[in-house]
């Protein structure tokens, strides 16, 4: 059968693509394409050099970048269904399964520090899951606004945790590093395909919850 005469997939078969996805996503099954960016040069060879104080404090912020890939696959699963644009629809599954490596990284990272993912990992799926339809519904320039101001916001959010890792922490180091890089580019990809800016009151609110659901990552 070839690509053109294959039957396009059914509202029913992108729900139950959906809930294999968070499946995968909450059960830690999913696997990253790409090698982690820790064994380039960087490994984690070099944990030996960290401290028991410095470990808790990688532990916990990369706890919370997991915390974010798990938002990621919600709100991507969440658009690419309440999109009706095919080509739309393909780009976002395509930026979920790079933000999939991203996932793959943060846990095999978390797992090599002694930590665990965050408790409430099902609740903050549940949630972006709810925003991101609620983003698609609102149409597809908007849905690709969201998409900018959510990857700017963690762009930042990055940034901010290449400062707060401990210098010892070279694996860390580099995997946040990569992931601010994928996130500037889905940020780009998405103004290229129409995004609308977002007004200020929604950017504001999407920052408040990302304060929170951060603030609390860090602890559970």
């Amino acid at each position: 059968m070839t690509p053109s005469s294959r039957p396009a997939l059914t509202a029913f078969d992108s729900l139950l693509a959906a809930a294999d996805s968070a499946l995968r996503t909450l059960s830690g099954a999913a696997q990253a394409s790409r090698p982690s960016p820790a064994t380039n040069g960087s490994g984690s060879g070099t944990d030996d050099a960290m401290t028991a104080q410095d470990r808790k404090l990688s532990g916990a912020l990369m706890r919370v970048n997991h915390v974010g890939e798990v938002c990621a696959q919600a709100l991507y699963q969440a658009q690419a269904l309440g999109t009706r644009d095919p080509a739309l629809k393909r780009r976002l599954l395509s930026a979920a399964q790079e933000e999939i490596d991203h996932l793959g990284w943060t846990q095999q990272r978390l797992d090599e520090l002694g930590a665990h993912a965050s408790w409430l990992n099902p609740l903050w799926y549940a949630g972006s899951f709810a925003i991101g339809w609620a983003a698609a519904r609102a149409g597809d320039a908007v849905s690709l606004g969201f998409v900018v101001e959510t990857e700017r916001q963690v762009e930042r959010h990055l940034e901010h945790h290449l400062d707060a890792l401990p210098a010892t922490d070279t694996a860390s180091r580099a995997i946040v590093a990569q992931m601010k890089l994928d996130e500037a580019r889905h940020a780009r990809d998405a103004e290229a395909m129409g995004a609308q800016a977002l007004p200020a009151p929604a950017r504001w609110l999407m920052r408040a919850v990302s304060k929170v659901m951060t603030s609390t990552a860090h602890h559970i």
